[in-house]
């Protein structure tokens, strides 16, 4: 495939989500990822979701399309076979040279790579800006948005359960990797990138608006149940106990969302009565409740499938509430019909669908989704590939236990 990263070769080293997701999204777009692992894996190896056989769907979902070396990193020449896999390639390959990691170590330190290659990229992904540890959920509960998700406040603060930092703090990395390769392509520089998870999050507090609020306004966002903020949408419940999330956002959501459910009278009412112009956005959020009331009895009195009918012949803007079971043997969008997924087989998971990147490219074909590797799957090929290494040299880092293959995979056997 025409993959437009297939010139990249990155090693990272890594655990968690931010780095390791950075990783698989740079190997999704045709990076040669080489994931560097403890023998017997790392601290993440086993997290849950386990299967029965004990291999994580976490970590198997974060790594497919990557390469696995297993090297006992407690040990001088484990290390340095890493900083070799790192620095390897200066001249005349310039594929290699790029580090991603979250794991702060001084024989991982840009300034020592940079010794042995002086066009060296490495991105290292922190907590907070000093260096300090956090995770998505310390980060989150200093955002605000615990205080105003749902009925939160701060006597009972409510944590959302996706890694939203993480995610966005994965993204930025990877757009930072490729930036810095550019221009190294361009000028021969290398770059040592610093990126903290705290400030992916705050970032983007400034991004939406929400620290100028603050500021500015001298205000905090409200909680407010499952309203969306600034315009008007929120959840309504059917007559056969289905749950369905409606958005009236923009001027046509709006009046596609009022013909569907035939409250034209009833908003012009409710205009003459309040004296707003629920034409606008901000108008409709402050009568949110108000319209709240009028669409309930239209929901609580149709079934789901009237529901459905009705809302996708006025094309409204909604969503139905389900599980990820429910997801998985319903919707569509998820599936053999929707390229970006494919049924893969993993070792020691079995058969089962999986995702590739979501981004689709016109009139182009998508490479194929590769399984999550077993820990030391490729360590004599890339031992060979990348560092030159014959079959005696291998043969000697296992006998002395500082590279390991598959074999030494604790999950292998199950």
């Amino acid at each position: 495939m025409n993959l437009p990263l297939l010139d990249l070769r990155v090693v990272e080293s890594s655990a968690f989500i931010a780095a390791p997701l950075a990783g698989l999204t740079l190997a999704q777009f045709g990076a040669d990822v080489i994931r560097v692992e403890m023998i017997g894996g790392g601290i993440d190896y086993g997290r849950l979701p386990l299967m029965p056989s004990g291999r994580s769907l976490y970590w198997t979902g974060l790594n497919k399309n990557k390469r696995s070396i297993a090297v006992d990193l407690r040990r001088a020449e484990g290390r340095e076979l890493v900083q070799d896999l790192v620095t390897a390639g200066a001249d005349p390959d310039k594929r290699g040279g790029i580090l991603l990691t979250n794991i702060v170590t001084q024989w991982l330190a840009h300034g020592l790579l940079a010794k042995a290659r002086s066009d060296v990229i490495s991105c290292t992904i922190e907590g907070n800006p000093d260096g300090s540890t956090a995770v998505d959920y310390t980060v989150n509960c200093a955002t605000g948005y615990p205080l105003v998700t749902g009925s939160g406040s701060r006597e009972a603060p409510v944590n959302h359960v996706l890694p939203a930092w993480d995610m966005a703090c994965a993204f930025q990395g990877a757009f930072a990797i490729v930036s810095a390769a550019e221009r190294r392509r361009r000028t021969g520089q290398g770059a040592e990138l610093r990126l903290a998870l705290a400030d992916a999050a705050f970032t983007m507090l400034s991004h939406l608006g929400l620290t100028a609020e603050a500021e500015l306004l001298d205000q905090d966002r409200e909680a407010l149940g499952n309203h969306i903020y600034g315009a008007f949408g929120r959840d309504f419940g059917t007559k056969d106990g289905q749950r369905v999330m409606v958005a009236g956002i923009s001027a046509g959501q709006w009046n596609a969302l009022v013909k569907a459910c035939g409250i034209e009278s009833a908003i012009a009412d409710l205009e003459r009565r309040t004296g707003r112009n629920l034409a606008e956005e901000g108008e409709r959020f402050e009568a949110r409740d108000a319209i709240a009331a009028l669409l309930e009895p239209w929901f609580a009195q149709r079934t789901f499938a009237e529901v459905q009918k009705a809302l996708d012949a006025n094309r409204v803007c909604w969503g139905r509430y389900r599980s990820t079971r429910e997801l998985l043997r319903d919707d569509a969008r998820v599936g053999p019909g929707n390229p970006v997924w494919e049924r893969i087989e993993t070792a020691g998971i079995g058969t089962h669908v999986s995702a590739g990147t979501p981004l689709r490219l016109a009139n182009e074909a998508r490479g194929s989704i590769r399984p999550a590797p077993l820990l030391g799957q490729h360590t004599d090929e890339i031992l060979h590939d990348v560092l030159g290494l014959d079959g005696p040299a291998i043969g000697k880092l296992h006998d002395a236990g500082v590279v390991a293959g598959p074999e030494r995979d604790p999950t292998r056997a199950a």
